[in-house]
């Protein structure tokens, strides 16, 4: 499965990249000071939980043939990541699905 990481490398045009900061900025370290950077094991766990989400979404895949679903399910999230890299305000979907749970 691709990662936060490999995303942020691979990309040469810089939209990605920039979707990836948005998306690390959403979570930051816990360390209690004003100037806490992202968490980058946090993000990436959550971006995995993003993908694995939107595989569960789809038809299980044949034995074999579980590629093209990990890939489109990739692909959605990164396009998740572009539409709302732009929005100051937007929330993980992971971490408000966690808080959810946790109210409960």
């Amino acid at each position: 499965m691709i990662t936060l990481h490999d995303l942020y490398e691979q990309d040469d045009q810089g939209a990605v990249r920039e979707a990836v900061v948005a998306f690390g900025a959403r979570h930051l370290l816990r360390s209690g000071e004003p100037d806490a950077g992202p968490d980058w094991k946090w993000a990436e766990r959550h971006f995995t939980c993003l993908i694995e989400t939107i595989m569960g979404a789809a038809a299980p895949p044949a034995p074999g043939s579980g590629k093209p679903v990990v890939r489109r399910a990739e692909n959605a999230a990164v396009g998740f990541l572009l539409a709302v890299s732009s929005q100051p305000d937007y929330r993980c979907p992971i971490c408000v699905k966690q808080q959810g749970q946790a109210a409960r």
